[in-house]
């Protein structure tokens, strides 16, 4: 299972961690880098299927590829930046993850104005 490759690797980097906590602080982020990066690269295959299942469903109920761009580009904003912001705070740079934070919601709102744009017309062609 993949689960537990991710929580291997986890532990594992915990464990140097705490071997190396006392001696060489300044490895633990890289450390911690290291294996997030480790784990979003196994997770890739299993973000293909997600798209691809999305793709599909999204044909099925003939919806509009563009909406369905923007909605999957909105995740993908908002789960990189939470990486992003959660990897600055284990750093101590917390000042550093809050502008990841407000980035990333600003560019989700940059992105969801076509979205809501539709709505509103279909709203107002209903009336």
């Amino acid at each position: 299972m993949l689960i537990v490759k991710i929580v291997g690797i986890a532990f594992i980097t915990l464990f140097i961690m705490l071997l190396l906590k006392q001696s060489k602080n300044e490895l633990n982020t890289l450390l911690t880098l290291t294996a997030c990066t480790l784990i979003l690269l196994i997770m890739v295959e299993p973000l293909k299927e997600i798209i691809n299942f999305l793709r599909e469903i999204a044909d099925k109920a003939n919806i509009d590829t563009v909406y369905m761009g923007i909605v999957l580009k909105i995740l993908a904003i908002a789960y990189i930046a939470s990486f992003s912001s959660a990897l600055c705070k284990d750093a101590n740079a917390d000042s550093l993850a809050a502008q990841i934070e407000l980035s990333g919601k600003i560019m989700i709102l940059v992105l969801a104005i076509p979205i809501l744009m539709a709505v509103l017309n279909s709203i107002l062609q209903i009336m």
